[in-house]
């Protein structure tokens, strides 16, 4: 309120006047304001000059008078020069007002004025504005004003849409106040259609109220009922005629620029008409940062779509040839298959699919687009070519469909003997990749090892897709019988074949490969720099585009950062991974929320642990996912949430029922996304022990998990097993033997790994402080003393030396380093928390101490007896 401007643009419906209103009612008790509610006859100067000082006489009787004399006799269609009459008008103004007393002036609905010569007196009004005034303007379309000065001095305040925007929150809160409540899917839809927008989702409560039924609500759509009558009225009858048929032309892209818009068209002018649609605020959302590709509002489309023969200038199915042509001649193929059927053309999208490569396919594995393609193309088209049949046996078997993946791929034996040796040995080598990766997801570990081994051999070496697909799987199946030194050779062979043919995707899909082997082998620190690596290769990628890579890096990273202990961010990690994997169908989704469940669980918030199960068990169902894919996991992760419940014969039944499928002579293969499923099985089989009061069983059952994880290299699965042992240990009374198994906990926990130690933190804490108080000083220790509770200790000397407020636990930690002579940097990569945190925990640290640096802590630290 102490700038000249306050400049609030966006589309029609969301909430500017409102806002308007809201702010002048909480108006300071000593600020005046004025209203000026403009419309079109206002574009005149004189006009909107006369209604001004009219409002300003309200304040100050006598003001301008001489001027409001000049303009009542002026003709409308005569120019005047109204900077003379504005100049003596702010001079008046200037002596009038008084800065205790300061006037608001706010102008709304500026767009329905606006003009060139409005534009340019609202300029010099602003350039000269008096002290003691400030301008609140609202409007649809931005004025043509010269705004970088004031933004430079931080004299304007700019709010536009996405500022306006309800969020997620404020959605549900408007849902709430009008007695209508939704949850899952429907919630997701509407907060997914309506973008935010306040009068959409107003209006649409409305037709639900007067329909006495939530099913509209359920139900959004831009071409009915309220809606559709406030966007016809309030935006696109307003438009030119040529507007409104480029609004109709192009409402069939789920994408457009200027060039896909004049082939599709026909015509030259379509850069100005975007232009234009940017300059009005029509709905239109730019999806870069380059202002080159932009869609419209979901439920503005819908309005255009729904009757498009209001104003299409050729016919739909002509349009989307266009757009089709445009597309294949720029190379996008994905989006030129996409508009061959929608123009009802599947010949001409099955000989686009042909152009794809199993480069390309493998690599975006955006199984959701291939499915849905699959379901407009006739079978007959599918089976018709080699080519065709190779690729939609990859896609099937990528959508984990694998009986429709096997027969389709069958099929190629029409075509043998091919006309060549070489195609006969590429069609050959194709078959024994995919059906490699069929019989993995089966859990045929045998056929699937033969067959990828096989497919390596005689695959072509421009054929790097399958061949890092086969070798992706042959790692997984090393680390499902526990080689994780083949799979580490493996993962390090796939990474040097992505590196070489300089494929993103890929190169990042194998750093997501070997960040699970780090993972596996108790890394997690690097596991974890691993992933976000492979993160840092897609950081050129389009952000509103879904890629399968890209969800599973997000959600491992989740995964990684739960196991460091750091629920929050873990959380927010996993549930974006779990949107982007559940938009392009990827059944990786399972590890976010087997995960979002177990921290629940962790939490005592059962409920919603047990909802994100059902979640994904609902959606395996919807995709057709074969039970071998996920039902151990989702009921291995009910196990755990038995047990946390006490839940003890219940979790006993399915965890006997779990071991007898994944141990022993004839055990089965463990899914691909849980390759150690069966020493999972076993830790919780021990756990439950423990409950049971089986010591001597639960002892003997830790003791053998330890060996087999040392034998196979896997310290993940020997740190959970040492830890237990440790807490078994002390339960029982065994003080030494749980000291020195302690010691070897740590050892195994080195990689980074804390959430083993949870179960210690929380009912061992004093115990678990006193020893690392002994053990070797290490950034694991110092890492699990940041997660220990305030000793009882530290708070009674801080009290009784009169300091007014305690150091926390971390900030302890932070002091010991310092203290150590460690920089800034060195704590951060010691206590694995960011520079920015070290630097906050330090400043407090200062001010509880009453301290400027950081010597000065030390000292004031071991005088109090903190630091020894």
């Amino acid at each position: 309120m102490a700038g000249r401007l306050m400049l609030v643009c966006a589309p029609a419906g969301f909430g500017k006047s409102s806002l308007a209103i809201e702010f002048c009612e909480r108006l300071p008790e000593q600020w005046q304001s004025l209203w000026l509610g403009l419309s079109r006859r206002d574009s005149d100067p004189g006009r909107f000059l006369e209604r001004l000082l009219d409002g300003l006489r309200q304040s100050f009787p006598t003001i301008g008078e001489e001027a409001l004399g000049l303009l009542k006799m002026r003709q409308r269609h005569q120019p005047f020069a109204f900077e003379e009459l504005l100049d003596g008008l702010l001079d008046e103004l200037g002596q009038r007002l008084d800065p205790a007393a300061p006037l608001l002036l706010v102008l709304d609905d500026y767009h329905l004025a606006q003009g060139a010569v409005l534009d340019r007196c609202l300029q010099f009004f602003l350039n000269h504005l008096p002290a003691g005034m400030l301008l609140l303007v609202t409007s649809r379309q931005r004025p043509d004003w010269h705004l970088a000065r004031l933004r430079l001095s931080r004299l304007l305040l700019e709010l536009q849409e996405q500022d306006l925007r309800l969020t997620t929150e404020e959605t549900q809160e408007l849902l709430a106040s009008q007695g209508a409540s939704l949850d899952g899917e429907a919630l997701r839809n509407l907060l997914q259609r309506s973008e935010g927008w306040v009068a959409g989702l107003r209006l649409w409560l409305l037709t639900a109220d007067e329909a006495g039924s939530e099913e509209s609500v359920r139900d959004l759509h831009g071409a009915q009922g309220l809606i559709r009558d406030y966007l016809l009225e309030e935006v696109i009858e307003r438009q030119p005629a040529e507007v409104q048929s480029f609004l109709y032309d192009t409402a069939c892209l789920e994408r457009f620029c200027v060039e896909l818009c004049d082939a599709v068209r026909e015509s030259h002018d379509s850069a100005a008409i975007l232009q234009h649609l940017q300059a009005n605020q029509i709905f239109l959302v730019p999806l870069d940062e380059h202002g080159r590709w932009f869609r419209y509002h979901h439920l503005f489309s819908d309005l255009l779509r729904a009757s498009p023969a209001l104003g299409l200038s050729l016919p739909l199915s002509s349009l989307h040839l266009r757009a089709c042509r445009w597309f294949s001649g720029q190379g996008v193929l994905d989006e030129a298959v996409e508009q061959a059927l929608r123009a009802g053309q599947p010949d001409v999208a099955a000989s686009l699919v042909q152009n794809f490569s199993e480069e390309h396919l493998l690599a975006e594995q955006n199984v959701a687009m291939l499915l849905r393609w699959k379901m407009d193309l006739p079978d007959s088209l599918l089976s018709s070519t080699p080519r065709l049949i190779v690729l939609y046996s990859w896609a099937l078997a990528l959508a984990c469909q694998l009986d429709a993946a096997e027969d389709l791929a069958s099929q190629l034996v029409r075509f043998l003997p091919a006309p060549s040796a070489v195609e006969q040995q590429s069609l050959l080598a194709q078959w024994l990749a995919v059906s490699g990766v069929i019989a993995r997801g089966r859990g045929d570990s045998t056929r699937a090892e033969e067959y990828c081994t096989a497919a390596l051999a005689t695959l072509p070496i421009q054929r790097f897709g399958p061949r890092l697909l086969c070798l992706s799987t042959l790692a997984n199946l090393a680390v499902v019988s526990g080689d994780l030194w083949r799979a580490r050779g493996l993962n390090r062979e796939a990474l040097e074949l992505a590196q070489r043919q300089g494929n993103p995707l890929f190169e990042a899909f194998c750093h997501y490969d070997r960040g699970r082997v780090l993972q596996a082998r108790g890394e997690v620190t690097r596991a974890l720099e691993e992933v976000r690596h492979g993160l840092q290769c897609l950081r050129e990628l389009p952000a509103q585009r879904l890629y399968a890579v890209r969800a599973r890096l997000t959600l491992y990273e989740g995964f990684l950062l739960a196991l460091r202990l750091q629920p929050d961010e873990a959380k927010n990690r996993l549930l974006a991974g779990v949107a982007e994997a559940r938009g392009c169908r990827d059944i990786s989704l399972l590890i976010g929320y087997c995960i979002l469940a177990s921290q629940e669980g962790r939490s005592g918030r059962f409920a919603e642990a047990f909802a994100y199960l059902a979640e994904a068990e609902r959606l395996m169902h919807i995709w057709d996912v074969p039970p071998v894919y996920y039902l151990a996991m989702i009921t291995l992760s009910k196990c755990e949430l038995w047990l946390t419940q006490g839940q003890v014969e219940l979790a006993n039944a399915w965890l006997m029922r779990l071991a007898d499928t994944y141990s022993g002579e004839q055990a089965a293969t463990a899914p691909e996304f849980h390759p150690q499923l069966s020493l999972h099985i076993e830790i919780h089989r021990a756990a439950l022990e423990r409950r049971q009061g089986q010591v001597e069983a639960a002892e003997r059952r830790l003791r053998a998990l330890v060996i087999r994880a040392q034998s196979c290299g896997g310290q993940l699965l020997g740190t959970f097993a040492h830890v237990q042992l440790t807490l078994l240990l002390c339960s029982t009374g065994r003080e030494r033997e749980a000291q020195q198994q302690l010691l070897s906990c740590l050892e195994a926990a080195a990689g980074g790994c804390l959430l083993p130690f949870h179960e210690l933190l929380a009912h061992q804490p004093d115990w678990l402080r006193e020893q690392l108080q002994t053990a070797p000083n290490t950034a694991l220790t110092e890492a699990l003393q940041l997660h220990l509770p305030e000793s009882a200790e530290v708070g009674q000397s801080f009290a009784f030396l009169g300091v007014a407020e305690s150091l926390s636990t971390r900030e302890l930690a932070v002091l010991r380093l310092i203290a150590l002579g460690c920089s800034n940097q060195e704590i951060s990569e010691r206590l694995f928390i960011s520079l920015h945190t070290v630097k906050t925990h330090a400043r407090h640290i200062n001010s509880k101490l009453g301290v400027e640096r950081r010597t000065q802590a030390v000292a004031r630290a071991k005088s109090l007896g903190l630091l020894r």
